[in-house]
């Protein structure tokens, strides 16, 4: 088959969860593609409210800790067999398109078959999270740096990284950690981490059911963690978070005057 008649794929983030954080690229591209292959925790707004009402949507969603996953290989497979036709196609995914994804492998597919792409990028749940709970993630006298981490597999991190981690003065953010988390503050804690630092557990980032819960590591012990239940979990770990009492401008579910009051609800994946 000729190269003219090859299509393109699009890589793009969506963003962390409220809809209107997607870029305008992405958003054009959310408008014009034939074939949709969108995350789970994309915002199903962003898909019902500006997709071509000709558009293909294929939900590829991940959610590796209750048994629900689309294979990688069948993704790629998606991505080559729509190409291939000469279509027009969007991978959406969850906030950044490279940020603990599996671009990697789609890349390598979609060189291999010679097909163009363009990777778009998205705002991070990192960056999502700490805009949304006041939590500058560098600032002056508190972090000059950023590490974004996950404890995914815990058999990986050695223990000279927990050292590392637990007496570096870097704010360290870690994806995909919810049912890690009483792990990860048994040794911090194990390895000496100053008890002036803070902890932020950041629920539903950015949507109309964001929960914020923030832990300092002095009574850390004193306290009840809370329990992981499955929904997209941001944790954030450094002198930064003893900023969130003083610049969290959102009042979250449950509050009156919500911030959320005045913005569209939103179907959400619970994770």
């Amino acid at each position: 088959m000729s190269n003219h008649t090859i299509g393109k794929v699009i890589l793009a983030g969506a963003g962390p969860g409220d809809p209107d954080l997607i870029t305008l690229k992405a958003l054009k591209y959310i408008q014009t593609a034939d074939v949709i292959l969108t995350d789970r925790l994309v915002s199903p707004e962003l898909i019902e409210n500006y997709a071509s009402k000709d558009a293909l949507i294929i939900y590829v969603g991940k959610q590796c800790s209750k048994g629900l996953h689309t294979p990688q290989k069948d993704i790629n497979n998606l991505l080559v067999e729509f190409a291939i036709q000469g279509k027009l196609v969007l991978r959406l995914k969850g906030g950044d398109a490279s940020l603990f994804s599996n671009i990697l492998d789609e890349l390598e597919i979609l060189n291999t078959h010679k097909i163009p792409y363009e990777i778009i990028p998205g705002i991070s749940a990192a960056f999502g999270a700490a805009a949304y709970s006041g939590i500058p993630l560098t600032a002056r006298n508190y972090a000059k740096g950023l590490r974004l981490l996950t404890l995914c597999d815990l058999k990986t991190v050695a223990e000279n990284q927990w050292n590392d981690w637990a007496t570096t003065d870097d704010t360290l953010v870690f994806y995909m950690s919810g049912q890690r988390l009483q792990t990860l503050v048994d040794r911090f804690l194990e390895k000496g981490i100053n008890t002036e630092k803070g902890l932020a557990v950041i629920q539903q980032a950015t949507t109309p059911d964001q929960k914020t819960q923030v832990f300092s590591f002095a009574d850390i012990q004193e306290n009840q963690l809370p329990k992981f239940d499955y929904v997209p979990t941001l944790i954030i770990v450094g002198h930064v978070v003893n900023l969130h009492e003083s610049f969290n401008w959102i009042n979250e579910k449950n509050s009156s005057n919500s911030y959320f009051d005045n913005h569209k609800s939103i179907i959400f994946y619970a994770s």
